[in-house]
């Protein structure tokens, strides 16, 4: 007897790309090994770029002029694995990966807290997202996680328990409703963490104005 074929599952969320992450760039990342250039950009260019920041990143509008000022001097700092940096007046505040979504470094994070909504992860998980691994979902929805309403693919400032500042920056797999669901595997994709290696990028080597 041949035993009819079961049906396949479908999957119900978003799988990740294949291609290697900021996260696991940015844990080897240095100057040295990964930088491989700089680039004065033209007028026209940081128009675009600025109105495409607005865009992505609707928050920072109060700030705009604060943080990427009309008249600005923006040099890409182009590195290896598709990675690009932004140097606004010599100081790098955002970064680019597969020339898709622009992200704020966690420094600017710092600076203007608001800039992203916000998840919380407890305490327990703290050495691992600053050891640059993803975010699982019990660690946003145990009692000292905080999971706030967000949609797949949004990006997020990552608190932890008892810390002031955002630990890591990330990018939601599943949208909040279902890491309540499921409660299990990765909620968020870690992009940029304290302590990685854009964190401690020198700048002072680079010429970024």
């Amino acid at each position: 007897n041949i035993e009819p074929t079961k049906p396949k599952r479908l999957a119900t969320h978003k799988q990740p790309e294949q291609h290697n992450t900021p996260a696991t760039m940015f844990k080897k990342f240095t100057q040295a090994e990964s930088v491989s250039g700089t680039t004065l950009l033209k007028a026209s260019v940081v128009r675009g770029i600025r109105t495409k920041i607005v865009e992505q990143l609707p928050n920072i509008e109060p700030f705009l002029d604060d943080i990427f000022p009309k008249k600005s001097s923006v040099v890409m700092v182009k590195c290896k694995e598709r990675i690009s940096l932004l140097a606004i007046n010599g100081e790098i505040k955002f970064f680019q990966h597969y020339e898709k979504a622009i992200f704020p470094t966690l420094r600017l994070l710092h600076q203007y807290p608001t800039l992203l909504p916000h998840q919380q992860v407890d305490r327990g998980a703290i050495k691992f997202v600053m050891s640059g691994a993803n975010i699982m979902c019990p660690g946003l929805t145990s009692p000292g996680g905080k999971l706030n309403d967000a949609d797949i693919d949004t990006i997020v400032a990552i608190q932890a328990e008892d810390k002031t500042h955002a630990v890591a920056i990330g990018k939601m797999l599943m949208s909040s409703a279902d890491i309540a669901e499921n409660n299990k595997g990765h909620g968020i994709e870690s992009l940029h963490y304290l302590n990685d290696g854009l964190w401690n990028l020198d700048t002072r080597a680079l010429t970024l104005r």
